[in-house]
């Protein structure tokens, strides 16, 4: 079996612009690579490259294209196009294209699935951002692209300090009331392969910040979750308009009750955190080659 590791040129390694975040690709491919048996093997590629690049693979893995929310139509047609050269793209392009857009969270609400009260709004501008502090009854606002990834493009409003008369987001957006629990507890992040439960961490931002990403300063800390908070999890995973992808990563912060709420489930390009989950790189492979057996 041979695997495409989908990236982007600046997670690649040896990128004279790289990002840095991108040893998270490193540790990603470390654990893939370290769980290979003989006569395998796994390749970093950037999915922008040429289809034919992709034609000698047995199966193409979404691993760090993430500069794909600036490329959306692109990136869709690239991996329904890998799809078609009958190369099995993990997780599945319909699965991509419904996660793509994080509108999704409305149908995970409506399935049962108990989410951050979410408005999505087009391209909103100072009077939406007012209205939705009267409309959650908050003094504090996140605002977030509904296509994006890694909190870039992201706002922080309180009432003390709106948005500036003439502002716009620039894209569709969701708005969020700002739970303390990002900053008291931290964001807890479970991961799932095959619809099995991995492993678990809780992800803490910097002094100071509230995003829990690596490229601001966050860290994260392995844990084993709760019943409660694992069955919160499961409960996303269960609602999900399609069988358990290869690989999700659920998103969730405490809630004002106690309760997890769902922040995003995370299926198409997620951070998957393999130093703090040891058997993520078999548990991936595991379930790759039985998506290869079965594909015609």
């Amino acid at each position: 079996m041979n695997i495409a590791f989908l990236a982007c040129s600046t997670t690649l390694p040896g990128a004279p612009d790289r990002r840095p975040d991108a040893f998270e690709h490193d540790q990603q491919m470390d654990a893939i690579v370290a769980a290979l048996r003989p006569g395998e093997s796994v390749t970093d590629i950037d999915w922008q490259a040429p289809l034919d690049a992709f034609a000698a693979f047995d199966a193409a893995l979404i691993g760090t294209p993430w500069d794909y929310f600036d490329n959306r139509d692109a990136f869709l047609a690239k991996l329904d196009a890998i799809a078609a050269l009958g190369v099995p793209v993990c997780n599945s392009p319909d699965v991509v294209r419904w996660n793509i857009d994080k509108g999704y969270l409305a149908e995970l609400a409506e399935r049962g699935v108990a989410t951050i009260p979410t408005l999505l709004l087009d391209n909103p501008g100072r009077d939406e951002i007012l209205a939705a502090f009267d409309h959650f009854g908050c003094d504090r606002l996140v605002v977030k692209r509904r296509v994006g990834a890694g909190a870039e493009g992201q706002f922080d409003f309180t009432c003390d300090n709106p948005p500036a008369a003439d502002w716009r987001m620039g894209h569709a957006a969701l708005v969020q009331p700002f739970l303390p629990g990002i900053v008291e507890e931290g964001e807890h992040s479970l991961i799932f392969i095959d619809g099995e439960f991995s492993h678990g961490l809780i992800k803490r931002p910097a002094p100071g910040d509230y995003r829990v990403q690596s490229l601001y300063g966050g860290w994260d800390t392995a844990v084993t979750p709760t019943p409660d908070d694992l069955a919160a999890a499961q409960k996303v995973i269960a609602g999900l308009p399609f069988p358990a992808p290869l690989y999700a990563r659920i998103d969730l912060v405490r809630g004002p009750d106690g309760a997890l709420l769902l922040m995003e489930a995370e299926v198409i390009e997620p951070f998957l955190y393999p130093l703090q989950g040891p058997e993520l790189g078999p548990r991936l492979l595991a379930g790759l080659r039985k998506i290869t057996a079965s594909a015609p």
